[in-house]
Parts: C-alpha cells; structure tokens; sequence
C-alpha cells in the first residue's frame, strides 16, 4: 500500500487543545462541524466527515473502512485524523472539528466529554477486550526480574496519557496490595523505549504496544486483561474500553448519512470477525505496527450498538461507575442513553 495516499491528518497536542478551549461558536446556520450547517436536512450531503482516532490496534474498523473504500462506496466522504491521545479526540468533538471517534478511543475520555457537554454523542460501536480479547496489559523489560504486577511495590510506573489509563493502573495496582504510588502519563509510542533504558520498570499500555516490544525482543506481558480481572472482577467480562462514534449533532442534522456511515462501518466490522488475518494489513500506517508485527497483534472484539445484550450494558455502566467512584467523573453517566439509535 502507498502510505501517501492514506486519508488521514494528524493533529498535535496544541492544536486539538486550542480547539476545544476556543469552542466553535457560531451563529444560526453557520458551519459549526465540518460540512455540517444548522439548517441541513437529513438527505443533504453532509460534506467531508472527519472523524478522530487514537493509534491503537482496536481503531481497525475505522482504517479499513477508509482504506477499502467502505465509507466512499456509500458516497461518504470520510477521513481520519490521527490524535496522540483519546482527551484531543473527544476535545475535537465537542469543539465540533470532529463528527465522531473510531474505535480506540477511550470510553472514559468520552464519558468526560459527555459531562462537559451533555447530549455531545452517541455510541455506534465499543470494543471490548478481556484476557482472550487482548487490548491492555502490563509489560517490563524483557530481562526484568518483575513476575507479577504485586512485584511493583516500589516501581516506578507508567500509564498512556488520559485520566482513564492513569486511574485504571491505579485502581489495579492498589488490587494487589500496591498503593501510593505515582503513574506517570507517558504517550504509549514511548512504552517500550521507555522500559528499555529503564526510565520505567513497569507500564499499563494497549496494543499493539505489547506485541511489538515482544517481537523487537524489548519487553514481555506481565499480565494481559486487567481491566476485566481486577475492576470488572471477572476476567471474561467485557471492557467496553474504547468506543466509536458520531456526534448527536451530526446525528440530528444528517440523520440519513448518520445511518449510511452506521452500515458501512458495520462492514468493516464484519470483514474483521470473518476475514481478521487479511484485514490486519490495515493497521500499518495508522499504528506503531510494521512488516512482520502485523500479523502477531491480537485483534479485540466488536459490539454494534444494536448488538449490545443487557449483560454487556451493565458491564460498561460499571465500568463507568468506577471512573465516578475515582473521582474521574464529577456525577455518574449513564451508558444506556448514548448507545446509538437510528431514526425510522
């Protein structure tokens, strides 16, 4: 594939930061989203939809849809930004920069959004992993001496940017007896060069960070689903971790091409379950995966809003729960009102 004609952007810190805290205010009828106007109407072509993503293994729907052409073939025009963390992604939603979030992004930075901005969005897909559909870990260098993350006592560890990763390693080192301890927010691209000049000894990460320090020789997984062992309390159980989605704005004013871009995302996430080992191709480029790495990353699992089973919402409203319990959100978020639901 030629990297060159991939259709995504990439955002630093600043910018996505500056947006959301100059908000996009504009009057009746201006533009407030790209492409989007106040007085569209639901069949109106709702012009470029761009939507954010974080470099994480779990965005796959997302890439392929774009790279396959998927979105194009419904006569969407879609692009991806590329952000260096899920907080720029959901700060470029609510500053209306941004349609919607591929999957990756964290639910917790979203769930922060949606109290800053009530109504902001609504879920079209969530993938969630748990100790067989692996998508966070705890890793060390490959030579450490540390065996179990009770081990860590002492340590000094990391965590990706974003309350969600930080408070998650927290919560799951004080369930191993290990409390006080400073999680420094390290971007997940510094993972493994951080744990191999021994910056670190320990961090709480998300593939593909895990594989490619495995493969490079430069780290080992201490211990794979943690989210669904320790806070979930069942290692089975789903960890709606990241979501993807479209702003309720968006929604609203283009409730056709909202449905249109639902199905085409549901598309990729089709060839996923039944084609994953040829639909992987599609994480270079977009992730830190590369030549060989590609074909080694575990793959997480994929819910469609309208496959969400009673059960699977009740593990997301705990997992939600737990980010207000930790002080993460200021009031507790229903989950159940933010799951998509198309128009008739």
């Amino acid at each position: 594939m030629n990297i060159r004609r991939r259709r995504f952007l990439e955002f630093g810190a600043g910018a996505a930061i500056a947006t959301a805290l100059h908000g996009c205010v504009s009057p009746a009828g201006d533009t407030t989203q790209s492409g989007v106007t106040s007085s569209g109407s639901g069949g109106a072509d709702p012009g470029k939809i761009s939507i954010g993503f974080w470099p994480v293994a779990a965005g796959l729907p997302l890439f392929l849809g774009v790279e396959r052409g998927y979105f194009k073939e419904a006569g969407l025009d879609v692009e991806a930004v590329k952000f260096a963390s899920a907080q720029q992604v959901a700060e470029g939603i609510i500053s209306g920069r941004l349609q919607g979030s591929g999957n990756g992004t964290a639910s917790g930075a979203l769930g922060l959004a949606e109290i800053a901005s009530p109504g902001l969005f609504k879920i079209l897909a969530s993938n969630p992993s748990n100790v067989d559909l692996k998508l966070e870990q705890f890793i060390v260098a490959k030579n450490s001496p540390i065996q179990s993350i009770a081990d860590l006592k002492g340590k000094r560890v990391a965590s990706g940017p974003g309350a969600q990763n930080k408070v998650i390693a927290e919560a799951v080192l004080k369930k191993n007896g290990i409390e006080g301890v400073e999680v420094q927010q390290l971007e997940i691209r510094q993972h493994v060069a951080a744990l191999e000049s021994g910056q670190i000894d320990a961090a709480y990460t998300l593939e593909p960070t895990g594989t490619v320090g495995e493969m490079k020789g430069l780290t080992r997984i201490l211990e794979n689903g943690v989210v669904s062992t320790y806070i979930l309390g069942d290692s089975k159980a789903p960890w709606f971790g990241g979501s993807a989605t479209l702003s309720t704005q968006f929604i609203e004013t283009y409730p056709e091409a909202a449905k249109t871009y639902a199905e085409a995302y549901r598309r990729a996430i089709a060839d996923i379950r039944t084609n994953p080992d040829e639909t992987r191709q599609y994480l270079v480029g977009y992730t830190a995966i590369e030549g060989d790495l590609v074909e080694k990353v575990p793959l997480v699992g994929y819910t469609m809003y309208d496959e969400f089973t009673p059960q699977d919402v009740e593990y997301f409203q705990a997992f939600f729960d737990f980010m207000t319990e930790s002080g993460v959100f200021a009031k507790t978020v229903d989950v159940a009102p933010l799951i998509f639901q198309p128009t008739t």
